[in-house]
């Protein structure tokens, strides 16, 4: 008996020679890179412009598509992206616990529905550009899920701007109806992204990036408001050098900056316009588009956390009483109304490809 625990005991440890066989023993378990399809080989609207291969098959078991997560594919990099993104806010969130009680202070709350809906608009993206290519229905379904992400994410943006970076006088102008108009243009994005995504098989991709497009542009514009009016009081004293910058306003900055240039690649398939057929793995606008959009996200959260610390006696007495505990109810409704628009828009899908999967003649 000592021996056969002995034995099993030792199968547990692994030896240098056996973390040098981890990559060949990872290629064996997983699907062979060979397995990829061309463009012509998958259905036209699962087809990505200027991006000829790379392409998973369809109607395969869950554990082909979750093994993929470590397969080279033109996925593979949209999946990681975001992974590792969503990962480091985690990471950053739990480093936050150590100095906020976001259990007992309402205050700051607003910081964690961004850090939620940063999170989750992540995970829902990796989840989606993993587990979309095993079918029709679920290529869909799983889009959804991300502009649903997407959605809540704007939600995060509009209440840590509202709360923390506002100034005096742009509150007064926008209060009572800020946040709830910042609620409509989430549960309206997320509409325009989800029709965009149902016509897709029917609507030139310009029609449908505008209809994408437009709603979220204007979501942002409104979310931002408050960072833009801040930049607007701000620069004039700088201009002036007698005005001291809030350790923030970088950072604000840089949101700004990484959230416009992302735009710029999430509408535009560039490089693989330049280079077709050479960035289906590496290289592509959306890729480009995520890390921007990360580092976009890192940037408000640390902008936020700043302004969260070091305006606290400015915005304590802007804000009521209980308008905290509104917001995050709010923010379950337009969870709520999001989800639910995602779901009709997928009802609508099925009904489109019947019962049998397939795309409807009719």
């Amino acid at each position: 008996m000592a021996t056969i625990v002995m034995e099993q005991i030792g199968r547990l440890f692994i030896n240098l020679q056996q973390v040098r066989r981890v990559p060949q023993m990872l290629s064996e378990a997983l699907p062979s890179k060979t397995d990829t399809l061309r463009d012509t080989e998958v259905p036209q609207f699962f087809r990505e412009r200027y991006i000829y291969s790379g392409y998973r098959a369809l109607h395969q078991n869950w554990r082909y598509y979750f093994l993929s997560l470590l397969q080279r594919h033109n996925e593979t990099i949209n999946v990681w992206t975001h992974l590792v993104g969503a990962l480091v806010i985690l990471m950053r969130t739990a480093q936050f616990t150590e100095t906020i009680d976001f259990m007992n202070d309402p205050h700051s709350w607003p910081l964690l529905i961004l850090l939620l809906s940063s999170a989750g608009y992540m995970s829902f993206s990796a989840v989606a550009h993993l587990l979309a290519a095993k079918s029709e229905v679920c290529h869909y379904a799983f889009f959804y899920l991300d502009y649903v992400g997407v959605s809540m994410y704007q939600y995060g943006s509009a209440v840590a701007h509202y709360y923390y970076a506002i100034e005096e006088s742009w509150h007064a102008r926008v209060r009572g109806f800020f946040m709830p108009i910042a609620s409509f243009l989430c549960c309206l994005s997320c509409f325009g992204c989800c029709y965009g995504k149902y016509r897709n098989y029917s609507l030139p991709t310009w029609v449908r990036k505008v209809g994408q497009v437009v709603p979220s542009a204007v979501a942002y514009s409104w979310d931002t408001s408050p960072v833009f009016h801040r930049f607007i009081i701000w620069f004039p004293s700088w201009a002036r050098g007698d005005s001291k910058s809030s350790p923030a306003l970088p950072f604000h900055f840089g949101q700004v900056a990484f959230f416009i240039s992302s735009a710029f690649f999430f509408t535009q398939p560039i490089p693989e316009r330049w280079f077709p057929g050479h960035c289906d793995f590496l290289g592509q606008g959306h890729q480009v588009f995520h890390v921007l959009l990360a580092l976009c996200t890192v940037c408000q959260i640390n902008a936020s956390f700043l302004d969260y610390h070091n305006r606290r006696d400015f915005y304590v007495n802007l804000h009521a009483d209980g308008e905290a505990s509104f917001f995050v109810l709010l923010y379950i409704l337009t969870f709520v109304i999001s989800a639910l628009i995602a779901l009709c828009m997928l009802v609508k899908v099925k009904r489109l490809f019947g019962y049998g999967g397939k795309l409807s003649k009719e």
